[in-house]
């Protein structure tokens, strides 16, 4: 575990597990969480010989409280420097959620020989917000929404979300962990508020679309079928859709947070697809 420093001297912190010599397979969180929403597929790789990284965000959890920076080309640039710093090659990058921008927007900029592979999970691209080019994206108003919730009570609107859509524990008959609400509250609330207002904007309004077209190496994108957060018709099957090398794999009734309920089955599929 460790820090790199940015441009800007910005400190990121990250967590490297794992041989130097196995091939690194490295993780970016979603918002507003960190790098410790991995913990399950991080231990579950490691078990199989690969060295895994993943670094908190800009703003959120160990990293800096920076003043900016707040926006997904610094975000890909702070990536650029934990990669170069630790001198990752043929690495396989994982991002779920608003992560799953940020690895589209840094995998499309990569240096030849950096990236082996990507995975975006239940993520953000193509964009998220609605407008005359995206007419199925959520309204702007429910980002609106989000950023008066996190003003008015962010530790109420952090417990809010992960007991409801986030994880799907909202649906008749589902399973509910306290455990994972509570770590989603404990990651959320140990990072910056201005930080996690800015990256509203950053996870809602950022076009991925040329970063998709880009990109030439092997892409998996898992969605599951239920998510109320990133809804699937307007994210997972559009993102497949622009990839020159990309497969969707969709997962009937899963959440958003799928990652977390259903690491059984989620973890040798993305194993699946690393090995292949």
């Amino acid at each position: 575990m460790g820090t790199v420093t940015t441009i800007d001297g910005t400190d990121i912190y990250y967590k490297d597990w794992g041989p130097r010599d196995a091939q690194p397979i490295m993780f970016h969180h979603g918002w507003p969480l960190s790098g410790d929403d991995w913990d399950s597929q991080m231990l579950f790789f490691l078990a199989q010989g690969y060295r895994v990284i993943a670094h908190d965000r800009r703003g959120h959890g160990r990293s800096d409280q920076s003043s900016s920076g707040h926006d997904m080309d610094t975000y890909a640039a702070d990536v650029s420097t934990v990669v170069e710093a630790l001198d990752l090659r043929e690495a396989v990058h994982i991002g779920h959620s608003t992560g799953g921008g940020e690895v589209a927007r840094y995998v499309a900029r990569s240096e030849p020989g950096r990236v082996a592979k990507a995975v975006l999970v239940s993520a953000v691209p193509p964009v998220m917000v609605k407008s005359a080019s995206n007419p199925g994206g959520l309204p702007i108003e429910v980002f609106d929404g989000f950023r008066a919730s996190l003003t008015a009570n962010r530790a109420q609107f952090y417990r809010e979300v992960p007991s409801g859509p986030f994880y799907g524990f909202n649906r008749p008959g589902a399973e509910v962990s306290q455990g994972l609400i509570d770590n989603w509250w404990r990651q959320g609330m140990r990072g910056a508020a201005n930080a996690h207002y800015e990256c509203i904007k950053a996870f809602s309004e950022t076009d991925f679309t040329e970063d998709l077209t880009r990109i030439e190496v092997p892409v998996l994108v898992a969605h599951g079928t239920d998510d109320q957060i990133v809804p699937y018709e307007d994210s997972g099957p559009l993102s497949a859709g622009l990839l020159t090398n990309g497969r969707l794999k969709s997962y009937e009734g899963y959440p958003h947070g799928m990652l977390s309920t259903h690491p059984d089955v989620i973890n040798p599929d993305l194993l699946a697809f690393v090995k292949e």
